[in-house]
């Protein structure tokens, strides 16, 4: 085991210089005066709410030593019910459970992959990594053909290469990504790759656009690019219909209740709850499940569907200690409070319908609660 993380560690920084010095050869970063941004001091990207970096030697003795919780010896074979029995209409949304914080999000006339993973392990190479615990909820051969790949930022466990170039190859999606990260995915062979600011806004379609709006996290796939390209969220809108909001990997933080303040409430919240633990180490970059709770509030989210856990040991917590906080976290609020929080098991599609003249109960519906009484979280 420590000498499987260990090659891990070392795998890492190798792979670091070798990404240095293809940011020194690639498309440098823009001055500062040239961007313009609050966020970004000319070499590297910042969160608004300013955070002490940790030390190397810190990140490398959790890598080594830290993941402390139980988590299953073998692979676990997800459930899986992908099928659509009826067609979508504008305010309709089929959310499938991958694995991880990837999820399949089909609406009409769009298939949309977020942070799509489907290597076995996530790290510089096929060997090194934390290996998974759950098999991809959906075999990568039966998935859909897909229009649109929404990454949220570049650490192994988002932006998976392998994968991308098999989606690239077999479908040809349309690729939007933080800033800095285009010529990451240009270098691999893709195409049809944009990157994006915080607050700025692409269509999708005549009738759908997306905005990437802010997380509080950070960036890099070895210690020389740390911070050297954005992270964020993304927003999915279709004007007056439908709003389905991707929060990537984030702490919690302001940017939920500014983008409830810019853009209204919204329909389905995708919130990591996994990765907190040890609190002191990971609050700074990643929400435990209480704090997605009050994520889902600040969004005036009516769903929230829980993602970035049981996947991958990236942390001290148990693998089933997620959803476990996450039914508590709910039981604690006041019944009037409470809405829709599901942990879906991998492979599952949910139907969401969210008609405008049943917004004040589609939350209760959509999580089969049997009374105000009942918890709004699915069982996995």
């Amino acid at each position: 085991m420590t000498a499987a993380l260990i090659a891990t560690l070392v795998a890492a920084l190798v792979a670091g210089c070798a990404s240095a010095r293809a940011r020194q050869s690639g498309d440098p970063l823009p001055p500062k005066a040239a961007w313009a941004l609050p966020h970004f001091d000319g070499q590297r990207f910042y969160n608004p709410r300013r955070i002490a970096p940790q030390s190397a030697l810190r990140i490398a003795r959790h890598i080594l030593f830290g993941r402390t919780g139980r988590w299953p010896e073998r692979t676990l074979e997800p459930q899986r019910a992908l099928a659509l029995a009826r067609p979508l209409g504008r305010s309709d949304v089929a959310v499938t459970f991958v694995n991880h914080a990837t999820v399949l999000l089909q609406i009409a006339g769009l298939n949309i992959l977020t942070d799509p993973v489907w290597s076995h392990r996530v790290g510089p190479w096929s060997w090194a990594g934390p290996p998974r615990a759950r098999q991809p909820g959906i075999p990568f051969d039966m998935l859909p053909r897909i229009d649109v790949v929404l990454i949220s930022h570049n650490h192994y466990d988002h932006l998976d290469l392998p994968t991308l170039r098999r989606l690239g190859r077999r479908d040809g999606p349309r690729f939007f990504v933080p800033l800095g990260d285009r010529q990451l995915l240009l270098d691999a062979g893709l195409r049809r790759v944009q990157q994006l600011d915080w607050w700025q806004r692409v269509p999708l379609d005549a009738d759908v656009e997306l905005i990437f709006a802010p997380a509080q996290h950070n960036s890099g796939r070895s210690p020389w690019t740390a911070n050297r390209s954005l992270w964020g969220s993304h927003l999915v809108r279709r004007r007056g219909a439908l709003a389905v909001y991707f929060a990537g990997d984030t702490a919690y933080a302001e940017h939920f209740s500014e983008v409830r303040r810019r853009y209204g409430a919204v329909d389905l919240a995708l919130l990591p709850i996994g990765a907190y633990a040890p609190r002191e180490m990971m609050k700074a970059f990643h929400m435990n499940p209480a704090e997605a709770v009050r994520a889902q509030l600040d969004l005036d989210a009516r769903v929230a569907l829980a993602i970035h856990y049981g996947t991958f040991q990236l942390s001290a917590e148990d693998f089933d200690q997620p959803v476990r906080d996450l039914r508590q976290a709910l039981k604690a609020l006041p019944v009037s409070r409470r809405r829709a929080f599901l942990a879906l098991p991998e492979g599952r599609t949910k139907l969401l319908r969210f008609h405008a003249a049943a917004r004040a109960s589609a939350s209760a519906r959509a999580a089969g609660c049997a009374s105000p009484r009942r918890p709004c979280t699915a069982r996995r």
